[in-house]
């Protein structure tokens, strides 16, 4: 039996009034928030294992579009399942194999194209959330067009060297109590990239906080969490600003 990797409970969320559309791209649908004002900077958002639809995404989404820049948060999952509140943790690694946060290449580069050509981006940033946390290490060694990466919260995979050889600049944000990452995993990220990362990097560790804390909608943060949340959430848009 694994753990439930989560300390909140997921199901018991407020609802949630989209300000963005949906549109289809290629073989995904995506979810599209846009700024009131003419801009070529963009923001892709990957989602986490709740997938596109679920309210604290789209929160995100148009958090980051009110920042400034056309935000889209793609279907990674490709119309398959996301995994629900209802699943059980014991089949989740089964999930897992289905649901591969290293094989975004394809999806990234559709949505890529979709910024460039049809929304007029020039610089384009991502940021991911547990799941899509992985995803964007991921991209973010793989993919040169991502001109700077949040990741937050996502797990820590295979340890090979080149893991830290990241391309551009990435900010990774991590719960002090996110029973899923270990502290001796954010150490040895730290001192790996120290060793082999040519860009800016950073490492944050928020206190107290767990797994999935900073896609949270305001009516749901608890009061304690509220300043860390917060915080979290100006950092991440702190290095987007950065470099995009």
């Amino acid at each position: 039996q694994m753990a439930d990797p989560f300390l909140y409970d997921t199901g018991e969320r407020s609802r949630y009034g989209c300000l963005g559309h949906e549109v289809q791209i290629e073989h995904i649908k995506a979810y599209v928030c846009r700024p009131s004002f003419f801009t070529d900077k963009a923001v892709i958002v990957a989602h986490d294992i709740f997938g596109w639809l679920f309210p604290d995404i789209r929160y995100i989404v148009d958090l980051i579009a009110g920042h400034g820049y056309i935000t889209i948060c793609p279907d990674f999952f490709k119309g398959t399942e996301p995994w629900k509140t209802t699943d059980h943790w014991a089949d989740f690694a089964d999930w897992m194999k289905n649901h591969d946060p290293m094989k975004v290449d394809k999806e990234a580069d559709v949505v890529l194209k979709y910024l460039k050509e049809q929304c007029g981006a020039k610089k384009i940033g991502i940021v991911g959330f547990s799941w899509g946390g992985m995803a964007v290490h991921h991209l973010m060694l793989k993919n040169p067009q991502l001109a700077a990466g949040v990741s937050l919260y996502g797990r820590i995979i295979r340890d090979t060297e080149e893991r830290y050889n990241l391309l551009n600049p990435t900010f990774f944000i991590f719960g002090e109590k996110d029973h899923t990452i270990s502290y001796d995993q954010i150490t040895l990220l730290e001192e790996k990239l120290k060793q082999y990362c040519k860009v800016a990097y950073k490492i944050k560790v928020y206190p107290g906080q767990v797994h999935g804390f900073a896609q949270l909608k305001p009516e749901d943060m608890k009061p304690d969490d509220k300043p860390y949340i917060e915080e979290a959430r100006r950092d991440m848009i702190d290095w987007i600003k950065m470099f995009i």
